[in-house]
């Protein structure tokens, strides 16, 4: 038993004090011994004991029994320890328990799972581990150590394959379960496997379960049998029952499972499913029914109207089996969409008639009616989502009532007696629509529309609850201007008119778009909107509507009364002028040397600059190249701004400006594109600046501003440059509509080439990117454009010349031209100047086809179409035969290479279907006819040549026949051919390159296949495979780069040079030097390899040096000079006192570093524990050894008189060493903590050695162990 008893600082002093001045306790203590012994505290007091339920007191009892009321609560957490045996156990390394992987997988365990796990190790070295945690975590838990501390053992399981499904279950539940339970890992094949075993992983006892379980529900699937009975359609009502009855009947007798196809599948076969014994009862009953039926049921057949079908078979097929049910009947109906009207009943001969009463009484028992009702009224007799209907609906649920749109009837039909009902009382409701209920239309244009209906429908809303009607505006798409209005008369009448008001009011209201810049409109709405909220407060009854910022549109839209649309319009153009005025920019163009004068000291200059002038000033960024200064205002304003920063410039530098004067229309060409030529002029001329007026505006005046020499040369340039555009070109536009631009243009262009070539002038041609898709711009000397612009206008005044033609083409023709949506009958429109095609309607039989357009065009298109019809006549088949192998390779890249050939030879070209190389040449049959052009002659040809090409080769080319020659002559140059070139084995791998990227560049380059034989074969011949215009150039490029692999080789061989130079080991660390910095630097200067010894060579001494032989041998010497400089090299050894060698060698070792780069010397310190702690060795050229010597000899000096001082002065610091003891002596040996009647002194128990370091051992003290029966402990 152990007690614990927790004392505060001062009780435990106040205990402490009275055990000071004790004696030794012998028996014949003295009296005042005996009074200390009593003022000890008793054991009880010090510790006092917890209360006992039979010792305590009565209120104490109560609590406790209050406490046994309460209900025990299950813990949700349960604890399982499960065993792995040692020869089971995957991590076996015994030193490593309680730390290395086996540790971490329980940590990963314990993250994912949320369970807890203690490890220990049984005495047969065997694991045991507890779990503790929820049931579902330990479960997992369970599962994770078996699959990651147990070692895997697996096994399958052979079961019907069809028993697959069971073991997994649905959605996988029972395959999860079963992996859960038995800690395994189940993997079972998929459906498209066909093979039936299951194989299983994990433990060898989870393999016995899990393999147990999955034989258990294959054994339960084994009782289950499946049988399908073939029952003729008719009979199956008498097998199922009227209301399936009798096959549920069948279904409780016998536990197995009856599935009777519906009526609407036509199938004959009834499938049943359960245990053998089960199945083969029902299968007996169901044939037992059907024989029963077969032999006693007759049959006859009845007219009923196909309209009252619907009523014999009734809502969801309930009317047939209510007749089923009264008589034992089955009514046979025809599927709706036979036109028959032939019922058939079949059953007992003395039950057909009731049966045949029952479907007579059922066909006329529904009746159809119609009610008139104006189409308009139907919604109000329908009400407010269906609310009046619902009441009749409700009354009469076997009553259908169909509206029919823009009829004036609404349809009953349901049982006689309740369609007179309900006809009555819809036609009370009718009766009272239209003596209270009116409507009118009136005609608004639709534009007004949405004006009418208002914002949010506010305006339309108002006046449906003013006069309680409804009014119904078209939606735009429907682009009517009738709007109809509904309800009382007098209500219809007013709310008429005031629409009518509105209207007018909109037909004399203005519409007005004011062109506003859209970089404007920001500015003009305000912040949130504030501006514009003025300018619609000052006139509340115009509408202002602006674009939306995506459409980057300048029109902004006023709507309301003329003359406020006017007065705002006014308003707002002011406003814009305004903003014109003040947005007026500007940019000076001042070297970026002068920028900071400009701007001043803390911006003086410039902010000075924007008070006066009242302008904005923008300076480029320091670090921006640009040197323009944009000035931003009115344009006066800004003026003024330009001169005065000009004139800083000009104060600052010789600065000089002139205007040279060139014709505005040479600007752009002078320029040149994106400012190409002027930009070289201005770089030429020393950075001047060339300031070019804006476009448009038709100024001639052209500014040059900078250092006076830069300027003139510039100057001179600009105007030789303007001079040779003015007399070598000259500029004219004329006009033609786009779609004669490709007739103009020509095939090819062909047509403009030949007035190119006869004038000299250059025509352009908008692009599509233009504007302005009409102008023609011609460029050339004046007398080209003069001539070109002649030949144009001419062409463009015969194309507006519109006349009509025909021709004939054979009406087997005609469909080439108009397939493919018309696309031959587009591309003649768009090359012959959107010449117009018609050819006669199909099945007319004529030959006549009318064309449209410009005399020159139709002539054309003309020509163009009988050289087609030429062509179609004149078109022949040709067979080209090329080994199936290779048509993929003649297609090219998506078909591009067999595209080239079709355009360039205008043939089409049909490749054969590929052959299927796993199906067995089939021989024809004799009787087969053979086949040519698509038809069947019907005659029996000889046996097939054998040496007759292959179908799969056949190549079938369509067109004119020497057209089609030269595809055949194209296609049959496109098949690749095989060279081989020798290259030497060995250089095979280097032309494969790694992981094979030289030979795919290589093929990739010269569009070829190369081969590269296997390396068993230790062939020197390279396959190249391709075109043959492609074979010469690969074969060069392999050749060449066999002649650089060789180059490469020879290289290798000179570089492998090889000698040794021997060096003493001592100084191999300084030629490596610190980093490898020497070493390196001979590497990289001599281009070789260096190699020093390894640490168990033989030769310590020898160190070798690979790459060409003469910088080998520079190298060498190198390494040799190095050696020399330190073989003249000498040591000393000095003592310095230990005490100072952390102040020389300094933080990181700075110090030591630092003398050793001045004196060019090496230093080497003593290590920890030398013999002799106070030698330094120094080592270097013996005037700088002695030199360095004087130095640390010197800071020795130094640093010893602070060491001597610290050293006094820790004397006087640290407290004399028998202070402490005097005072243990004194107080006398202490017994600890003593109370009086402990437990220990009442019995044989012996009190606690205080002094006992064993039984109360002092934190980092050893402890000796006690010896144990049991040995050694563990921890």
């Amino acid at each position: 038993m152990s007690s614990v008893a927790v004392l505060t600082q001062e009780s435990f002093n106040e205990h402490r004090s009275g055990l000071l001045p004790e004696q030794s306790g012998a028996a014949g203590a003295g009296p005042g011994a005996e009074g200390e012994e009593e003022a000890l505290p008793t054991y009880k007091d010090a510790f006092p004991p917890l209360p006992e339920k039979a010792a305590s007191p009565e209120g104490t009892q109560e609590t406790a029994n209050a406490w046994t009321k309460i209900r025990p609560l299950k813990s949700s957490v349960i604890t399982q320890v499960f065993h792995v045996p040692l020869e089971e156990r995957k991590y076996k390394d015994l030193n490593q328990f309680g730390e290395g992987d086996q540790a971490k997988v329980c940590v990963d365990i314990m993250h994912k799972t949320g369970a807890h796990l203690e490890l220990s190790l049984a005495k047969d070295q065997g694991l045991s581990i507890m779990v503790s945690g929820k049931l579902d975590a330990v479960m997992k838990a369970r599962k994770e150590i078996v699959s990651r501390l147990q070692t895997q053992a697996s096994a399958t399981v052979a079961i019907p394959k069809e028993h697959h499904r069971f073991v997994i279950g649905k959605n996988g539940e029972k395959l999860q379960e079963l992996e859960l339970k038995t800690a395994t890992k189940i993997q079972i094949p998929r459906p498209d496997d066909t093979s039936n075993q299951i194989k299983i992983s994990g433990t060898k006892e989870g393999l016995e379960k899990a393999k147990h379980e999955i034989l258990l529900i294959s054994a339960e699937q084994d009782k289950r049998a499946v049988e399908r009975v073939n029952i003729d359609k008719v009979y199956h009502p008498f097998i199922t029952g009227a209301y399936n009855k009798v096959v549920g009947e069948m279904m409780q007798e016998t536990g197995a499972r009856i599935n009777v196809p519906p009526p609407s599948v036509n199938k004959t076969e009834i499938v049943i499913t359960g245990e053998k014994e089960q199945v083969a009862l029902a299968v007996t009953l169901i044939k037992k029914v059907y024989e029963d039926k077969k032999k006693n049921a007759t049959t006859i057949a009845v007219e009923v109207k196909k309209s009252q079908h619907k009523y014999v078979v009734g809502p969801k097929g309930n009317t047939l089996q209510e007749i089923l049910e009264k008589t034992g009947v089955s009514v046979e109906i025809p599927p709706s969409d036979s036109s028959s009207e032939t019922v058939i009943l079949r059953g007992e001969p003395d039950r057909l008639g009731q049966a045949l009463t029952e479907v007579y009484a059922k066909a006329n028992s529904y009746t159809v009616s119609s009610v008139s009702a104006p189409s308009w009224l139907h919604r109000f007799i329908i009400g407010k989502k269906g609310q009046n209907l619902a009441k009749i609906t409700q009354q009469m649920p076997k009553v259908h009532i169909e509206f029919t749109e823009g009829e004036d009837r609404i349809t009953l039909e349901g049982p006689t007696k309740d369609v007179q009902m309900v006809q009555g009382q819809i036609e009370i409701i009718v009766t009272d629509l239209v003596s209270r209920m009116d409507y009118a239309e009136i005609s608004v244009d639709p534009k007004f529309h949405r004006h009418l209906i208002g914002k949010g429908g506010v305006n339309i809303n108002r006046i449906k609850e003013l006069h309680k009607v409804t009014v119904r505006i078209p939606p735009d798409n429907e682009k009517s201007n009738l709007i109809r209005i509904e309800g009382d008369p007098q209500g219809v009448q007013e709310a008429k008119k005031e629409l009518l008001e509105l209207a007018s009011r909109m037909e004399n209201e203005r519409t007005k778009d004011l062109i506003i810049e859209q970089r404007f409109h920001r500015a003009i709405i305000g912040q949130k909107g504030e501006k514009i909220k003025e300018v619609r407060d000052k006139f509340p009854e115009v509408i202002i509507n602006f674009p939306d910022p995506a459409q980057k549109s300048d029109i902004v839209q006023l709507r309301g009364p003329r003359n406020e649309v006017e007065k705002c319009a006014k308003f707002m153009q002011k406003i814009v002028a305004e903003m014109v005025e003040n947005s007026f920019s500007l940019s000076v163009p001042i070297f970026k040397q002068f920028h900071r004068n400009i701007i001043g000291k803390g911006g003086s200059n410039i902010k000075k600059i924007r008070e006066e002038t009242n302008t904005k000033i923008d300076l480029p960024a320091e670090n921006s190249n640009s040197e323009m200064i944009v000035i931003t205002g009115k344009k006066a304003n800004c003026e003024a701004a330009r001169n005065r920063i000009l004139a800083i410039q000009k104060e600052l530098a010789n600065i000089t400006e002139i205007d040279v004067s060139i014709p505005s229309k040479l600007h752009n060409s002078l320029i040149g594109s994106k400012g190409r030529f002027v930009r070289s002029i201005m770089e030429e001329c020393g950075g001047v600046h060339i300031h070019f007026p804006t476009e448009g505006s038709g100024i001639d005046k052209v500014t040059i501003r900078g250092p006076v020499e830069e300027v003139e040369k510039a100057k001179q340039q600009l105007l030789a440059l303007a001079e040779e555009k003015q007399t070598k070109s000259h500029t004219a536009e004329l006009r033609a509509k786009p779609e004669y631009h490709k007739f103009l243009i020509g095939k090819g262009g062909g047509n403009i080439r030949k007035v190119r070539d006869s004038t000299g002038a250059r025509i352009i041609f908008p692009t599509a990117e233009d504007k302005d898709q009409e102008l023609i711009t011609v460029v050339g000397t004046e007398e080209a454009v003069r001539d070109a612009q002649k030949e144009l206008e001419e062409l463009i005044k015969s194309l507006d010349n519109v006349v009509e033609d025909t021709m004939n083409v054979d009406p087997k023709h005609h469909r080439y031209f108009v397939a493919r949506r018309g696309q031959v009958l587009r591309d003649l429109a768009d090359e012959y100047g959107g010449v117009m095609v018609s050819f006669p309607r199909t099945g007319t039989q004529s030959d006549k086809v009318t064309l449209k357009g410009a005399k020159e065009c139709v002539e054309a298109a003309k020509k163009r179409m009988l050289e087609i019809v030429e062509d179609l006549d004149a078109q022949v088949t040709i067979e080209c035969v090329i080994t199936q192998k290779f048509h993929r390779s003649i297609m090219g890249p998506k078909g591009s290479r067999i595209q080239q050939i079709t355009r360039d030879h205008n043939v089409q070209i049909k490749f054969p279907e590929r052959e299927d190389p796993q199906a067995a040449p089939a021989a024809p049959p004799a009787d087969a006819p053979i086949q040519e052009n698509g038809e069947a002659n019907g005659e029996v040809k000889e046996p097939v040549d054998p040496n007759a090409p292959k179908k799969c080769d056949v190549i079938v080319l369509s067109g004119r026949k020497e057209r089609c020659e030269a595809a055949v002559e194209a296609l049959k140059a496109l098949v690749p051919v095989t060279i081989e070139v020798e290259v030497p084995f060995e250089l095979h791998r280097y032309i494969i390159g790694q992981k094979g990227s030289g030979i795919r560049k290589m093929m990739d380059e010269f569009e070829v296949n190369i081969q590269v034989p296997a390396p068993e074969q230790q062939s020197d011949k390279i396959s190249i495979t391709g075109l043959a215009n492609h074979l010469d150039r690969a074969k060069e490029g392999l050749l060449d780069r066999v002649k650089e692999l060789q180059a490469e080789q020879e290289d290798r061989a000179l570089r492998s040079f090889k000698l040794t130079i021997t060096v003493d080991p001592k100084y191999h660390p300084k030629i490596i030097g610190r980093k490898g910095a020497i070493i390196t630097n001979i590497r990289t200067e001599h281009d070789v390899n260096i190699q020093f010894p390894e640490k168990n060579d033989e030769n310590q001494d020898q160190i070798t040096i690979t790459g060409y032989e003469h910088k080998a041998i520079a190298a060498r010497d190198a390494i040799q000079a190095i050696v020399d400089e330190l073989e003249e090299m000498i040591s000393e050894d000095i003592t310095l006192d230990s005490r100072v060698h952390a102040r020389i060698i300094g933080a990181r070792g700075k110090g030591i570093r630092r003398i050793m780069d001045e004196f060019k010397v090496d230093l080497r310190f003593p290590q920890s524990g030398a013999a002799d702690p106070n030698l330094v060795t120094v080592t270097g050229r013996p005037e700088l050894v002695d030199e360095a010597i004087d130095h640390l000899l010197n800071l020795e000096e130094e640093y010893m008189a602070d060491v001597v001082e610290n050293e006094a002065k820790m004397a006087y610091m640290r407290p004399s060493g028998g202070s402490a003891s005097a005072m243990d002596e004194q107080r006398g040996p202490s017994k600890g903590f003593v109370v009086r009647e402990a437990p220990w002194t009442t019995g044989n128990e012996k009190a606690p050695d205080m002094s006992s370091s064993e039984d109360f051992p002092s934190f980092g003290a050893p402890v000796a162990t006690k010896t144990s029966p049991w040995g050694p402990k563990r921890f």
